[in-house]
């Protein structure tokens, strides 16, 4: 049995005990004792109950929940998405929705959501607790209208070495710093020395090459390479030059690390050995692009390792847009729970929702992350006086990485990606400057777009799968969708 699913295991025991000595927050009421049943919209059921699904079940007997899968809702080619969600929603008729943030914009616009503001109001329910952001994020969605909440958000930050920046004089790095500030920070960092003994000044979150690295430092300063309602590409401009260059002169400072690939793990490997791979852990970065997730690593490092690897660290917030700094393109909202206006079950479906994102949930669970940060912020804290505001202090900005993308044809995007590589690898190998490899870029990606748009004209083919560069680009340097803007 996994970490989790024993910590999971235990609450619910814990949960389930309360239950049993009156604990519940239903009380006597005559009203909590009548049996209902909702039916809770997810991807599956095990991962659901994991989630959510076990503890609200202990602490509200009396509701029955159906878990309807939308794994039957698979992306086909050609298949209209939107209609086959809608075909899906009509069968089954869930009245709570699992929806993410373009779903719940959609069906938000078209009136198919419950108003939460009413059952807030009657219930006085607090919103206060949830992280800075986030509800006028959902709100923004919706005409200023709640019609759902998020129990979890996830966001990256920049964690960096307080030993290695004190050891060679360099500056902590700051909330709010621009990709050009930090990059000015990673290239003051020593670059002598072998791949295995030396010092990198940034690892970015994922393994860069120089078009990727741009795509994220433009994205994430509001730029957009293609305009899918006008099919017209859109990345020849001083901006975009801008980005590539001040990617390119990183990359070449060898200020950033890269990923080894044949650096594989061996059967005999230790968990000591498996730690130490990670090069901020072992003290080789001074600076890394990460999640929640490596916290827990760190920690259990700080056991393992004893005396070696990393052993102060804090972190802040992910490169802004100087423009816009209180914006962050690290923070991203993918789970928002709402009611299906049809419902006949509103008040059940309504508690389960309220408990979900509720300060109690956040409470028991906050020490078993999935990958996510609680909404609500006070159980951030991990008692060691990391600066955890740096995770949330930003506003998230709307993610139109994929916005209107199911206008563009399906072809085009792995064609586009071929012919961005090519160019930016014959800048890498000094054969060409990025403002040649750019009007390149822009002249065959529009040429490529016009010639699939055509051909999707007569097909009737929209609706495409992200492509791999926008994949890379949430990947890349902490960047996630919500990063570049029309």
């Amino acid at each position: 049995m996994s970490r989790n699913r024993i910590a999971m295991f235990i609450l619910f025991i814990t949960l389930f005990t309360g239950v049993l000595a009156g604990c519940s927050t239903g009380g006597n009421d005559s009203k909590e004792n009548v049996k209902t049943s909702i039916k809770v919209m997810y991807y599956d059921e095990r991962s659901f109950y994991q989630q959510y699904g076990m503890l609200f079940a202990a602490m509200n007997p009396n509701i029955e929940i159906e878990v309807v899968s939308t794994q039957s809702v698979r992306y086909e080619e050609g298949k209209d998405m939107k209609k086959a969600m809608q075909d899906f929603l009509d069968e089954q008729k869930p009245d709570v929705l699992m929806l993410s943030t373009e779903e719940y914009k959609r069906m938000a616009g078209e009136g198919k959501l419950y108003n939460l503001e009413s059952f807030i109001k009657k219930d006085k329910y607090d919103l206060e607790g949830i992280a800075p952001g986030i509800i006028d994020y959902i709100k923004q969605q919706s005409d200023g209208v709640l019609y759902g909440l998020s129990p979890n958000f996830y966001s990256q930050a920049l964690f960096y070495n307080k030993d290695l920046f004190t050891k060679y004089g360099v500056p902590f790095p700051e909330d709010r710093m621009s990709w050009e500030s930090v990059l000015q920070l990673a290239a003051r960092f020593p670059t002598t020395g072998t791949k295995e003994n030396r010092i990198y000044g940034l690892k970015p979150g994922y393994n860069p090459n120089l078009y990727y690295f741009g795509l994220s430092i433009g994205s994430s300063q509001g730029l957009s390479y293609i305009n899918p309602t006008t099919k017209q590409m859109t990345i020849n401009t001083d901006s975009w030059k801008a980005a590539f260059e001040l990617a390119d002169k990183a990359m070449k400072s060898g200020a950033l690390y890269t990923e080894d690939p044949n650096g594989q793990m061996t059967q005999n490997s230790t968990y000591e050995s498996y730690l130490l791979r990670d090069p901020f852990i072992s003290g080789k970065v001074a600076m890394t692009m990460e999640g929640n997730y490596i916290m827990d690593q760190l920690k259990e490092a700080k056991n393992v390792l004893k005396d070696k690897g990393i052993k102060n660290w804090d972190v802040v917030t992910v490169p802004v847009n100087p423009q816009q700094p209180d914006e962050s393109t690290g923070m991203s909202i993918n789970q928002i729970f709402s009611i299906d206006a049809k419902s006949s079950n509103t008040d059940a479906a309504w508690k389960f929702i309220s408990y979900v994102n509720g300060d109690e949930f956040a409470r028991v669970t906050s020490k078993v992350q999935n990958g996510g940060f609680p909404a609500r912020t006070k159980y951030l804290d991990n008692g060691e006086g990391h600066h955890m505001e740096a995770f949330y202090s930003l506003k998230p900005v709307q993610s139109n990485m994929y916005k209107d993308f199911d206008k563009l044809p399906q072809d085009f995007f792995q064609k586009f990606d071929g012919v961005t590589q090519q160019e930016m690898q014959g800048v890498t190998d000094g054969k060409t400057t990025i403002a040649d490899a750019l009007d390149n870029i822009q002249a065959k990606g529009q040429q490529l777009l016009t010639e699939e748009s055509n051909k999707a004209g007569k097909d009737g083919k929209t609706d495409p799968q992200p492509s791999e560069s926008s994949k890379a680009v949430e990947q890349s340097s902490g960047v996630t969708s919500s990063a570049v803007a029309q």
